[in-house]
């Protein structure tokens, strides 16, 4: 599987996190199978740093959304910048790619929130 669907994948692991409390664990072995745990280490590390940090990135995102509030956010909108944080403060990929994968994982789950997502990740 390639890095664009593990992105998508982890995601949706974020957004289902964020919709009911549950283990970061859990979580993962729903969404990847153990052989695509294994071979992209780096996905499993942000959903790990979303969960460790979310406090964090949230506080980062909040004062870059002009007129809104975080919580007012859709969950998938929340996913998207909260994975976008995490790989930003990773720093294995350039920050034009990420805000570039996130506006199209946008584009594919939200309606027209790719231009927040861009706009907020822009300013990281």
């Amino acid at each position: 599987m390639n890095r664009h669907k593990n992105r998508e994948k982890a995601v949706i692991c974020i957004y289902q996190g964020l919709l009911v409390e549950r283990d970061t664990e859990e979580l993962i072995n729903d969404s990847f199978t153990p052989e695509e745990q294994k071979e992209d280490a780096y996905m499993m590390r942000i959903i790990h740093r979303v969960f460790d940090n979310r406090e964090r990135y949230t506080a980062l995102i909040r004062p870059l959304l002009e007129d809104w509030s975080f919580e007012r956010l859709g969950y998938i909108e929340q996913a998207i910048l909260l994975c976008g944080c995490a790989e930003a403060d990773e720093g294995e990929t350039a920050l034009p790619v990420i805000i570039n994968e996130a506006v199209e994982i946008a584009k594919t789950y939200g309606d027209d929130s790719y231009r927040l997502i861009n706009g907020v990740l822009d300013k990281l």
